[in-house]
């Protein structure tokens, strides 16, 4: 028999298991403010393994202690611990076909700075970056943030992306992006450690873990835009698949006889459903002479504005939940998940699309994988995009391997200095021009992220910085 060497592992063991309590311990604070008696009880821990651990946590500033709770009687009154949310920030990127939105968040995925603009996908890779890179300084300049406090950056784009290279692979919905490198090219622009998915994978992160949905283990979030895709968790992780193409419902036929759509595959359920295809259909239909008090030539947003109220716009709508519905069906039967979350801008049309969407996949799905199912409307609108990529970097960050470069950027924070660190080795990306002055604003998040009171959550320790 071969022999194999390993290290030994009593150093690796203890120093695993500690990382894996201050974790825990991080978890529990991100949920809301405690006492060490609160964290020892939970975590099954003595109190003298709490305090070493919070100790430390202290004094690379990203615990503090913020007042004291009453005992109920005679004794000691607990000093309460809380997470600082300020220790790092995280620089969150929602690249869409049509607008690109640069947020930077605090450790709650609080926005403290946002901007959005207009901005054509099909302008290609490099006009991209010089939008990205002017819109990061502008938002860090408004969030009195610097690039050394800047723990990560994440960004969402609406094409399918090799999650280990960060390279799109023939993204049909951005033409002149095949094979490009985004983390490498980011990161060489911002100066600074970049994740890169899809926004579909995203949604479904920020919805389980912000939305009315969150803990949620089993979770299909479909966003409907442009083109059409969808993010799965399973187990409470995110299904990625061997390369990061899982979840493209987009392009699954539902019909073989079909209309070709973008990807190439006939009947595919963007060439019936994608946002451009609902409005050829709208201005076919009133060629056609259906009535409808919808202006000439009708846009998207009449279509969106008026889906309750016009005659037109609501039977566009409804065939549009009936082809969705087909291929949502397919998905639940595959994976039978908990909900099913509809998001993206066609979530905007309401009530008459959700209906027609559960009719359609109610009808297609058994029973035993639709009896328990919820098929539901995304509740975080707009913050969907820069939520997913706050809590991707999150999931990279508290993890063991994530944890020293959170304590670096904290001490960093704090105006401590590293041994060893080269000050310019994160020194603020220099953009092609000063960065101009811009009406930026934190954007309003929704209800259930504005308490730190204490909510179940899904939490996935995976992935690297």
């Amino acid at each position: 028999m071969i022999r194999t060497e390993h290290p030994t592992p009593d150093t690796l063991d203890l120093a695993a298991i500690r990382a894996r309590h201050t974790l825990l311990l991080l978890d529990l604070l991100w949920d809301g403010d405690l006492a060490r008696v609160d964290i020892s009880r939970e975590l099954g821990l003595s109190r003298s393994a709490i305090s070493s651990i919070v100790t430390e946590l202290i004094s690379v500033g990203l615990v503090q202690e913020v007042g004291t709770r009453g005992s109920g009687g005679v004794g000691r009154r607990a000093t309460l611990l809380n997470l600082n949310t300020r220790a790092a920030a995280l620089l969150a990127i929602d690249l869409g076909a049509s607008h690109a939105r640069v947020d930077v968040l605090d450790l709650h995925c609080q926005s403290l700075a946002s901007l959005t603009v207009p901005h054509d996908i099909v302008s290609g890779p490099q006009a991209t970056y010089d939008l990205l890179t002017d819109l990061s300084a502008q938002v860090m300049q408004a969030a009195d943030i610097s690039a050394d406090q800047i723990a990560l950056v994440g960004i969402g784009v609406p094409g399918p992306v090799d999650h280990d290279t960060g390279r799109v692979v023939l993204p049909p919905n951005m033409p002149g992006w095949d094979g490009e490198d985004i983390r490498e090219a980011l990161q060489r622009r911002l100066n600074l450690e970049v994740l890169v998915d899809n926004d579909a994978n995203l949604g479904a992160l920020a919805e389980a873990r912000f939305g009315a949905h969150r803990g949620t283990q089993d979770l299909i979030y479909v966003k409907a835009a442009t083109g059409i895709g969808a993010g799965v968790l399973l187990g409470g992780r995110l299904h990625r698949g061997m390369r990061g193409g899982a979840g493209e419902i987009g392009h699954i036929s539902i019909n073989e006889q079909g209309p070709v759509g973008r990807s190439g595959n006939p009947g595919s359920l963007e060439s019936y459903a994608a946002a451009q295809v609902l409005v050829t259909l709208a201005r076919s239909l009133r060629a056609a002479g259906a009535p409808t008090t919808l202006p000439n030539p009708i846009s998207l947003n009449d279509l969106l504005n008026h889906a309750n109220t016009d005659p037109l716009a609501r039977a566009v709508w409804e065939e549009a939940g009936h082809h969705l519905g087909v291929a949502i069906s397919t998905t639940m039967n595959l994976f039978n998940p908990e909900a099913v979350i509809i998001g993206g801008r066609l979530a905007q049309a309401g009530d008459v699309l959700l209906a027609a969407i559960r009719a359609s996949a109610h009808s297609r799905t058994m029973r035993i994988n639709v009896d328990r199912t919820r098929i539901e409307l995304g509740t975080l609108g707009v913050h969907a995009g820069v939520l997913g990529a706050g809590a991707m970097m999150l999931d990279s960050l508290f993890t063991p391997r994530g944890l020293p470069h959170l304590y670096a950027i904290s001490r960093l924070a704090q105006g401590e200095s590293s041994a060893g660190r080269d000050p310019a080795s994160r020194a603020p990306p220099a953009g092609p021009s000063p960065p101009r002055p811009a009406e930026t604003h934190p954007a309003p998040l929704p209800a259930a992220q504005t308490s730190p009171n204490r909510t179940t959550r899904t939490v996935s320790h995976g992935g690297t910085p």
